[in-house]
């Protein structure tokens, strides 16, 4: 595969919208107008911020990723050693002219929120920040990858934090949550193989599993806190709940089959969002 084709793959075509999405609807349902900074801010969100974050994991993650069966296609991009610079390089240079924009369009409170999500970005992976290696703040710091956009276009629209605004903002955060601790069950074994740390690999598949049951069930809970038609996006819940509680008795011998129930929830994920957009803009009309 060429450079560019590696590049492509390694900043997961796939999850482009995970955290594009987010920031596009919190703007535009927030100033209601498409201007500088929602194009900038999609574009940015959408394909230079995933090759920093997925990018810098794969240069950094290779050792793990030669003894990983799911790692060389959508999944997740086996990089060449010899494209690891460039990789790198490649991310400073598509990140920092929209940053550059984004931070003369913003506000202090904008620049702070955008700093906290660059440095998650960059802390998970990183040599010497490693994030991903240190249990618990894995999964919260990969959740802060996908909520900290939708945060970040609240604050530069100008958005006013309600009660309600809370809550969907801590019921995503608790998907995130859950959507990384289960994702990391399928890379118990290569990631011990690799000598990395994880949720998954510390408290054991099955345990992490439950967790992320449990997460799943209470961001559905908290989304019935916020005003119609917000009770109604609980059931976008119910699949994550229901795939990830198949593998309830899963161990670590076993913890690969969980891939199984990560390929549904790659497929879920549009499913949830076409819900989740169309109950936006019903809110959109109607408010």
């Amino acid at each position: 595969m060429s450079t560019l084709g590696q590049l492509f793959v390694s900043s997961r075509p796939l999850s482009w919208i995970n955290t594009a999405f987010p920031f596009a609807a919190a703007s535009l349902l927030t100033t209601g107008r498409v201007d500088a900074a929602f194009i900038i801010g999609t574009i940015y969100f959408l394909i230079p911020y995933n090759l920093a974050m997925y990018g810098i994991n794969d240069v950094f993650d290779y050792e793990s990723d030669l003894r990983n069966p799911r790692k060389g296609g959508v999944e997740g991009a086996l990089l060449d050693p010899s494209i690891h610079r460039t990789t790198l390089w490649a991310a400073v240079i598509t990140n920092v002219p929209f940053l550059i924009a984004l931070v003369i369009l913003g506000s202090p409170l904008s620049w702070l929120v955008l700093a906290v999500s660059v440095f998650a970005v960059i802390a998970y992976s990183a040599k010497g920040l490693r994030f991903k290696e240190k249990p618990f703040l894995d999964s919260v710091t990969s959740s802060t990858h996908f909520v900290s956009p939708a945060v970040y276009g609240l604050v530069l629209a100008g958005a006013a934090f309600t009660p309600a605004l809370w809550l969907i903002l801590a019921s995503f955060f608790l998907w995130g949550i859950a959507s990384h601790a289960f994702g990391a069950v399928q890379d118990v074994i290569a990631d011990r193989e690799g000598g990395l740390a994880s949720i998954a690999t510390v408290i054991g598949a099955r345990a992490t599993v439950r967790l992320s049951v449990v997460a799943y069930v209470l961001a559905g809970l908290l989304l019935l806190g916020t005003e119609w038609p917000g009770p109604l996006a609980a059931l976008a819940a119910l699949p994550y709940v229901i795939i990830t509680a198949q593998f309830w008795m899963i161990t670590d011998e076993t913890a690969e089959s969980a891939n199984r129930g990560w390929k549904r929830f790659l497929l879920l994920n549009f499913v949830a969002g076409a819900i989740v957009t169309m109950l936006m803009i019903y809110w959109a009309i109607n408010r």
